[in-house]
């Protein structure tokens, strides 16, 4: 069991930026149409949400396979919010400034996560 070298989840970069891609999706969301509230709007604040608390629920199971499920499923809502990101970007919901700066936050975020990912893949081998 890897119990004793865990930190908190509260203390991890990866959760830490996923936390601020979070705030900054709601944010920027704020701008979109009054239309899209149950659209994009709501769809891409999921998804940011999601990521954070799928790292958060991976770091709180017991097992190392367990968490890395928790974080493939993060890792996937990361591409989903990118994707997400270009179509309010397509639709002039987002300046180019904000797009760009959302899309490097998700890059952050992803190199994170995937470090992380690996880092738990060595513990099951």
């Amino acid at each position: 069991m890897i119990e004793k070298e865990k930190k908190a989840y509260t203390d991890l970069d990866v959760w830490k930026e996923a936390r601020i891609l979070a705030n900054e999706i709601y944010t920027a969301s704020k701008l979109f149409p009054k239309e899209e509230l149950f659209g994009l709007t709501s769809q891409m604040r999921r998804c940011a949400v999601s990521i954070a608390s799928n790292i958060a629920e991976g770091c709180g199971r017991n097992y190392p396979k367990d968490s890395i499920q928790f974080f493939f499923i993060a890792r996937g809502s990361i591409y989903e919010l990118e994707t997400q990101t270009y179509i309010a970007f397509d639709q002039s919901y987002l300046t180019a400034e904000l797009f760009k700066s959302l899309l490097n936050r998700i890059e952050i975020t992803r190199k994170l996560l995937s470090g992380f990912i690996k880092y738990y893949q060595q513990l099951v081998k």
